[in-house]
């Protein structure tokens, strides 16, 4: 594999599992330095006992929470002396419709999925202005179209989508990149609960040209090309990684 990311220094959120932690592993096989955040210690330790010595950092950040999230980029720049790459990937989602949606869960999806993008984006970006950097924020088709009975999630996700077009105008001009990825639905802890629904996915099948959820390692991919030069000249963009999903108008299938 070509090292795309030698030398760079990246931090990336919600990195104990998932498309996070699949992230961290592509960054590492492509040369990054990485220093890698999570909420839950065992998970974010775990993963950089699995990386290559000396390649990956564990600090335990809750990216809904700005005091840590300052802390975080704080302590990747101490350590290392710059910052190159932000992933804002940390994420959670709770479903209902709104009239079953406490406020509190309604405060716990924006503000680690919405917020948390805000925190790293602003504790960074003065680090990524000096390196001319970028940021790579992970997103969801459902910032894209609505799904049934997850309105926090979907207010969450369309917010990155514009938060993300918009900062790449604000700082364009200062060489720092920013773009998001929109994934369909991906095997991962969040969506555990549903892998076992063998109907569900058939449906999910369905809808998806390529009649497949994805795999975290795929998402991974269009991170670390986002994130590498190879993407220089790309910014303000949301791309789906989704199958196809968001190619269709939502009309079923004619003969």
């Amino acid at each position: 594999m070509a090292n795309h990311l030698e030398g760079k220094i990246a931090i990336i959120t919600g990195a104990g599992s998932g498309i996070g932690e699949a992230t961290a592993r592509r960054f590492v096989e492509e040369g990054a330095i990485v220093v890698l955040s999570d909420s839950v210690a065992d998970k974010i330790e775990a993963t950089v006992a699995s990386l290559p010595e000396g390649t990956a950092t564990a600090v335990v950040a809750d990216s809904s929470v700005w005091e840590q999230v300052e802390d975080l980029v704080a302590t990747a720049v101490a350590r290392h002396g710059r910052l190159d790459v932000l992933v804002n990937n940390a994420g959670t989602q709770i479903s209902g419709p709104v009239e079953d949606l406490s406020l509190d869960d309604w405060r716990t999806v924006l503000s680690t999925d919405l917020d948390g993008v805000f925190h790293g984006t602003k504790a960074a970006m003065p680090h990524l202005v000096e390196s001319r950097g970028c940021i790579v924020n992970t997103s969801s088709v459902s910032g894209i179209g609505a799904d049934w009975n997850m309105s926090a999630y979907n207010a969450a996700k369309g917010a990155v989508n514009n938060f993300t077009r918009a900062v790449a105008l604000d700082h364009g001009a200062d060489g720092v990149r920013v773009n998001a990825v929109a994934p369909s639905l991906t095997r991962t802890e969040m969506t555990a609960s549903m892998q076992d629904d063998d109907e569900l996915l058939a449906s999910f099948a369905e809808r998806i040209p390529m009649r497949r959820q994805a795999e975290p390692e795929e998402i991974a991919s269009v991170i670390a090309f986002l994130a590498g030069d190879d993407a220089r000249f790309v910014t303000g963009v949301v791309l789906p990684v989704d199958g196809g999903l968001s190619a269709s108008n939502g009309q079923p299938k004619q003969a």
